[in-house]
């Protein structure tokens, strides 16, 4: 069975992503996202988040190629200000492909793509090796925290190490650590949350050895 498609509009950011089970504030200001916020709320509440690569992030105010592959979302909560700008927390629902971008209805500006939904699935055997890594990247975020390296403090707290399930843990790490939007975005793209926490554990590890830490190899390939 193929990947169920629907059609929803896209808004292209050059160095904010959006992951599945993570909540995103956003502030549109500009005319077509000001229409796009009206329609949404108007609508379903849905919308995808997409990014731009870097070699084109200087046609912003146009249409700029973005990557294929973005993340849907549901609007948990909206403010119209009283010169029209829209205040959004957008909650992450699921990752998407990209299959064909389509004329924007009724004369709209923003842009409307059709979109295949993308599931994070787990197969046979990930929960030890998941498990396992979950445990290593405790360790690495220890190590960097005592580097002073700027984490923030909600997803180094002793109850969501603790309690976030797998998909949270990982996708909430992936939206809030400094890494760099080319980093976050190659997470995005993570096949599964299997390879995201192995992906998630080799830049972590890299980025230690960068800082001088010794410690041991990332037991897993590197990406």
């Amino acid at each position: 069975m193929g990947a169920e498609t629907t059609v929803i509009p896209i808004f292209p950011l050059s160095d904010v992503l959006l992951f599945p089970h993570v909540r995103r504030p956003l502030h549109l200001f500009e005319p077509r996202y000001r229409q796009m916020a009206e329609h949404v709320l108007a609508g379903d509440q849905r919308l995808g988040m997409v990014t731009v690569p870097p070699e084109h992030v200087d046609a912003m105010l146009g249409d700029p190629p973005v990557y294929p592959i973005g993340c849907a979302g549901t609007v948990v909560w909206a403010q119209r200000r009283a010169d029209g700008r829209y205040d959004l927390i957008l909650e992450g629902t699921h990752r998407f492909r990209i299959e064909n971008e389509r004329k924007s209805p009724d004369n709209r500006s923003y842009r409307v793509a059709e979109v295949a939904l993308l599931e994070d699935s787990s197969g046979p055997g990930d929960a030890e090796t998941m498990a396992a890594l979950r445990t290593r990247l405790v360790e690495l975020l220890g190590d960097l925290v005592v580097l002073s390296v700027a984490i923030p403090r909600e997803v180094v707290s002793p109850a969501f190490l603790r309690d976030a399930d797998d998909a949270t843990f990982v996708n909430s790490l992936s939206n809030a650590l400094p890494l760099s939007t080319s980093e976050k975005q190659g997470l995005l793209e993570a096949d599964g949350i299997r390879k995201r926490f192995d992906r998630l554990e080799g830049l972590l590890s890299f980025r230690r050895a960068q800082l001088g830490i010794p410690g041991r190899p990332t037991t897993h390939l590197l990406h």
